[in-house]
């Protein structure tokens, strides 16, 4: 581009030690609504890693030694101020991520500001345990102290909604850290940095390099001096991950893809049922880990389920994000696109029916769209289970519709997948709703409802769907070390 287009250019820059650092190189960001590039993102590497490691190891002592409350206080006041900032954040989350303005305003920044106010809260509550040995005159109790410096890296899906998921637990429990965000969407993370000073986030307890998985995450996972690493992204990232770390026995947390079943037997409330999955298929674009990518219904009602779900999936309008009656925005990337697109085409190759959606309706887009990565709802029916629309991760709108005769039939089916990480199931029967939980292989079960989340509670995946889980009790058991202590009286 010309000097006058990349002035308009939004170029960001690392943030380590409490400074904004310009980078030697930059990749390119799109606008995924227009297909243009939009801002520029730091190129980052070993050096950048290397000086965000410094600057975290050395805040370390003085961090790690505040008292739980301190810190506390802290985090509450960056809450306050992402919230302040709410609909500058929605916005730029909106244009980066492709995702319409309505879910960034509802779901993703109130969910960031949700984080540092829940970990703010649960570090307060913590106890540690104690046990007592009269006859041997000896008592033993645990002691929990933060681990270093922690590794974050989060996926482009729900930019800073992950990103916090991880920072919040982070230093809440005395980490320091180093992120590294999406390329992809890394806006909302600068954005943020912008505000820690004022919360009085002290230099070098977060930092914040951008850059690619291959250069600065490579970097930040071969790091000697970051014990922990945590990340949410692909299984193929996750297992060159676990290689990478495996010589320097670091601590890993994994949550990775899901290829998650619904299971609707013939006496669900198809009114609370049909919408509710229409929701858990698409949000996002489909572009949520624990999006619902196959649907299992029960023969008697299946035919009139799959009437009634295209017809409400069809009313979903896809259009510009920042249209605030849009539904479905743009998918991340073109590429993006085109992996989604050839699922269906494979599905059609294979025999399947598309009954809405990609190659059979009109997609229509306002002029200045016309160039975005757009996909309409997309329903898949007759499609095989061994099928690869039925058997990988496609991360995008497209759901495949199934029937199923027998309980013990679709437990099976529904966990043939290498995947296990959430499951809905729709009964009004409430002992074969506690049956089919108990049997899914998956780390999340829904019944009669979706995406109902308690931040207390342990979230994470089976099989390839991850290592660890992530909640109150289990970020602090993550990003603590505990020690046992014995003493002779």
């Amino acid at each position: 581009p010309t000097m006058a287009h990349s002035k308009a250019l939004l170029v960001l820059e690392n943030f380590i030690g409490g400074k904004f650092v310009p980078c030697s190189s930059y990749v390119d960001s799109y606008n995924p609504s227009t297909g243009d590039v939009y801002c520029r993102v730091p190129d980052s590497g070993r050096e950048e890693v290397e000086a965000a490691v410094k600057a975290a190891k050395a805040a370390f002592p003085i961090w790690s030694s505040k008292s739980p409350l301190e810190r506390s206080q802290i985090l509450n006041k960056l809450a306050d101020l992402i919230e302040h900032d709410l609909e500058a954040f929605a916005q730029a989350e909106s244009k980066d991520q492709g995702k319409t303005i309505t879910f960034a305003r509802t779901v993703d920044i109130p969910r960031a500001v949700h984080n540092f106010r829940f970990f703010a809260s649960s570090i307060l509550h913590h106890v540690t345990e104690c046990t007592e040995m009269p006859a041997m005159g000896c008592v033993h109790y645990t002691s929990r102290a933060p681990v270093g410096v922690a590794g974050l890296i989060s996926p482009w899906n729900l930019p800073l909604y992950l990103l916090t998921w991880k920072i919040a637990p982070a230093i809440a429990c005395g980490n320091t850290v180093v992120a590294k965000p999406s390329e992809m969407t890394s806006v909302t993370a600068w954005m943020m940095c912008k505000l820690l000073e004022k919360a009085g986030v002290p230099p070098g307890v977060v930092n914040v390099v951008f850059g690619t998985g291959a250069k600065a995450g490579e970097a930040l996972v071969c790091h000697p001096d970051v014990p922990l690493i945590s990340f949410t992204g692909s299984t193929l990232t996750a297992q060159r991950i676990t290689e990478k770390s495996a010589p320097h026995c670091k601590r890993l947390s994994l949550e990775l893809g899901g290829k998650n079943p619904a299971i609707i037997f013939d006496d669900a409330d198809l009114s609370q049922c049909i919408p509710t999955t229409v929701r858990s298929s698409f949000a996002n674009q489909g572009e949520i880990c624990l999006c619902t990518s196959r649907i299992f219904v029960q023969r008697g009602i299946y035919s009139e389920f799959l009437k009634r779900f295209v017809a409400e999936a069809k009313k979903w309008k896809t259009g510009n994000p920042s249209d605030p009656t849009s539904d479905v925005g743009a998918l991340i990337s073109k590429e993006h696109l085109e992996k989604v697109r050839n699922y269906v085409k494979k599905a059609q190759a294979e025999g399947a029916r598309v009954l809405c959606g990609e190659g059979v309706d009109p997609l229509a887009l306002p002029p200045g769209n016309q160039k975005g990565y757009f996909m309409l709802p997309t329903v898949i029916a007759e499609v095989k289970d061994e099928s690869c629309c039925m058997q990988e991760e496609i991360f995008g709108p497209v759901t495949c519709v199934v029937a199923f005769d027998t309980e013990e039939e679709v437990i099976e089916r529904a966990n043939g997948v290498k995947y296990g990480l959430a499951a809905t199931v729709w009964s009004s029967n409430v002992g074969r709703v506690h049956r089919v939980a108990h049997r899914l292989q998956s780390g999340l079960v829904w019944t009669n409802c979706w995406l109902v989340r308690d931040l207390n509670l342990p979230f994470g995946g089976m099989k390839a769907s991850g290592i660890g889980r992530e909640g109150a009790k289990d970020s602090y058991e993550f990003f603590t070390e505990v020690k046992t202590i014995t003493i002779k009286h």
